[in-house]
C-alpha cells in the first residue's frame, strides 16, 4: 500500500524530528478532532514524548493542536494495543468477515472509547492505513471465544 504525505504533514513530522529527536513514519492531521496523531517508529516513544510529557507539550505550543502519539509495530495486536494506549487491552479477535473485535478492560472502556469516540476513530484511521483492516466492535471483558 502506498501512503502519500502532503506537504504539511512532511512539516509536522520534520517539527517533531527536531524538537524531540524521535523519528515520525507517519502523520495524520485530524481537523475532525483537532489535532495531530503521530505514528512513531519502534523505540522512539521516549524521545517522542519526552521527560514528563516535555516535548508533547512543546509540539503542542508549536502545532498548536492537541498531540497523539502512537509508536508502530508490524504485528497488527500489538499496533492495535498501542493504538488504544493507555486503555487495558485483554483480547483481540479476527471476524470471519475481517474485522477486529477488540476486548477491553471494563474499568478502562471510556478511555478506549474516548471523548466523543476520538480513541476509537484513531484506531480504525491507523488499522485501516497501515493493516488495511477494519476496527469492528470494540467491547468491554473478555472474549468468550478464546
Amino acid at each position: 500500500m502506498i501512503r502519500t504525505i502532503c506537504f504539511k504533514e512532511r512539516r509536522y513530522i520534520e517539527e517533531l524530528r527536531i524538537l524531540t529527536r524521535a523519528t515520525a513514519l507517519d502523520c495524520i492531521i485530524d481537523e475532525r478532532f483537532d489535532r495531530v496523531v503521530y505514528l512513531i517508529k519502534e523505540g522512539d516513544m521516549g524521545l517522542a514524548i519526552g521527560r514528563k510529557g516535555n516535548n508533547i507539550r512543546k509540539m503542542q505550543r508549536v502545532l498548536g493542536k492537541r498531540i497523539e502519539m502512537v509508536e508502530y509495530s508490524p504485528e497488527i495486536e500489538t499496533f492495535t494495543r498501542n493504538a488504544f494506549k493507555p486503555a487495558t487491552v485483554l483480547s483481540i479477535r479476527k471476524n470471519d468477515d475481517g474485522r477486529l473485535t477488540v476486548y477491553i478492560d471494563t474499568n478502562d472502556l471510556g478511555i478506549a472509547i474516548g471523548k466523543g469516540g476520538c480513541t476509537i476513530e484513531k484506531a480504525r484511521l491507523l488499522l485501516s492505513r497501515y493493516f488495511d483492516t477494519e476496527l469492528g466492535e470494540v467491547l468491554a471483558g473478555v472474549d468468550a471465544h478464546a
